[in-house]
């Protein structure tokens, strides 16, 4: 696949926005990532990145895809694959997230925006706003006045 222009600095955007979700997933056993994908139990997959999503993003804003791969030898330390979609309102983000044992990286394979501007910066100004405003913002309670 052709890599849309402004991919590089759309990969960066992803990155820092799911950061504390790829946290998450690092928290699962890669053995555990291994067996789901292997055996084609990506509901399991789903389940996982739903749950580490849930705590970051509104519901339905980070999801699995269309799977992932696990590639593990005797020769090279375990990655993981995985396909993944950012949904935002406005914007359509289509990712790889690779992990291994001390890395994380994101491919971005395709952006779909619902109303784009002929202006590339718009769009990844766009993009980084959508994704802000899908965040989930831990607040301090409102205190009571008497």
């Amino acid at each position: 696949m052709n890599r849309q222009p402004h991919s590089s600095t759309r990969e960066i955007i992803v990155a820092e926005a799911i950061k504390e979700v790829v946290s998450e997933l690092r928290l699962v056993d890669v053995g555990d990532y291994i067996a789901y994908i292997r055996l084609e139990r990506f509901a399991s997959v789903a389940d996982l990145v739903d749950s580490a999503a849930e705590l970051f993003f509104v519901p339905g804003t980070l999801k699995l895809g269309h799977g992932g791969e696990a590639h593990s030898s005797w020769e090279n330390p375990p990655r993981i694959v995985l396909d993944l979609e950012l949904r935002p309102v406005g914007v359509t983000v289509y990712f790889a997230l690779t992990m291994t044992a001390k890395h994380a990286s994101v491919e971005v394979n395709y952006v779909a925006f619902e109303d784009a501007s002929p202006d590339p910066l718009e769009n990844n100004a766009f993009l980084e706003r959508a994704l802000e405003e899908a965040r989930i913002r831990k607040t301090e309670p409102a205190v009571a006045h008497k």
